[in-house]
């Protein structure tokens, strides 16, 4: 069975190719950092544009890394949400359109559960059950995993998500957009303990987050410092918050596996891909035994390959697929709505 993945939700148009047997074949993205950095972030419709500009030269390279045609697939499966309504738009009129040309039925898939079920496409996945951290730019959530499609939530964040408190804080210390992934790596430069800053709902007693205190720690370190912030201050200051986020995120994470009793904990999203969260998560998985699973970095951005894998998964579970041709795309979409 071969299931082609269109993902556009934000500023990345991704197409892939998944065959329920031999695995990923193919896979191609475009992202949109460059355009969007003019303006400082997401133009949502400029990035509409740019997915109708990109998804069909894509599509023709996808197919020709893995020597297939449009005959070949068997199913089209895209993102529905959430995300950018004029970007999911894009994927979504596409994908239908194609297989009603076609004559294949699509999978209209959550983009959160491509994010949880990415880490299945590396070479060493992990079994069900786990416990799967999302951390992305709009979401920050705990679930225990039995299944695909049974999931249950055990702590979010209750206002900004980990990787919205990494970008508004970037832009705080004057780092250009996308400023998450710059102040990452600004923070290997600083020197531990010249600031402390707070740690929100460590000690709550649940597993939910908050981290707008954290961004507004670092706002009254930034007015301190007066007009001019020198380079010193702002690697000092990044190291301090990603310090301060990596453990509330990675306690957070353990408190979860104690309560569920697993011993698996899966972490997704493009928070994912940080390297002192990876570092503190595989310090502990040795000291407390168990394992700890992350997506190939390409594939902790949007991507198609994660859609693919996710509409395959789909089918397999028994959830049923759609004749082409009727969709309605969901910018909001709790992931606990399509949760068995």
């Amino acid at each position: 069975m071969l299931i082609l993945g269109i993902e556009s939700s934000c500023d990345e148009t991704g197409i892939a190719l998944y065959d329920s047997a031999a695995g990923l074949l193919s896979h191609a993205l475009h992202s949109q950092v460059a355009m969007h950095a003019e303006y400082g972030g997401v133009v949502p419709e400029l990035a509409s544009r740019d997915h109708v500009r990109r998804v069909v030269p894509l599509l023709r390279s996808t197919l020709e890394k893995a020597q297939k045609s449009l005959a070949d697939i068997d199913a089209v499966a895209y993102t529905r949400g959430p995300g950018l309504s004029g970007a999911l738009l894009v994927g979504s009129a596409f994908a239908e359109a194609l297989a009603l040309a076609l004559d294949k039925p699509t999978i209209p898939v959550h983009h959160l559960e491509g994010h949880l079920l990415s880490p299945l496409l590396s070479a060493d996945p992990p079994t069900f059950p786990f416990v799967a951290l999302l951390v992305s730019g709009g979401h920050t959530q705990l679930m225990q995993v039995t299944g695909v499609g049974e999931y249950t939530l055990l702590g979010e964040t209750l206002d900004d998500a980990a990787g919205e408190a990494f970008d508004k804080s970037a832009k705080l210390l004057g780092l250009p957009y996308p400023g998450g992934a710059l102040l990452s790596k600004l923070a290997e430069q600083g020197r531990p303990g010249v600031y402390e800053l707070p740690r929100p709902m460590l000690h709550s007693g649940d597993l939910n987050f908050s981290f707008s205190g954290l961004k507004t720690a670092v706002l009254t370190l930034v007015r301190e410092q007066g007009e001019h912030l020198a380079d010193e201050f702002k690697a000092d200051a990044a190291r301090a918050f990603q310090e301060a986020i990596v453990e509330v995120l990675a306690k957070k994470a353990l408190k979860a596996l104690k309560q569920t009793g697993l011993k698996q904990l899966v972490v997704a999203g493009g928070v994912g891909a940080n390297k002192q969260l990876r570092a503190t998560l595989d310090d502990e998985a040795r000291r407390k035994r168990f394992r700890v699973y992350y997506p190939e970095l390409e594939f902790c951005t949007d991507n198609g390959a994660m859609i693919a894998l996710a509409g395959c998964l789909r089918l397999q579970s028994g959830t049923p697929s759609k004749p082409a041709g009727e969709f309605a795309v969901l910018p909001r979409w709790p992931l606990m709505q399509i949760a068995g």
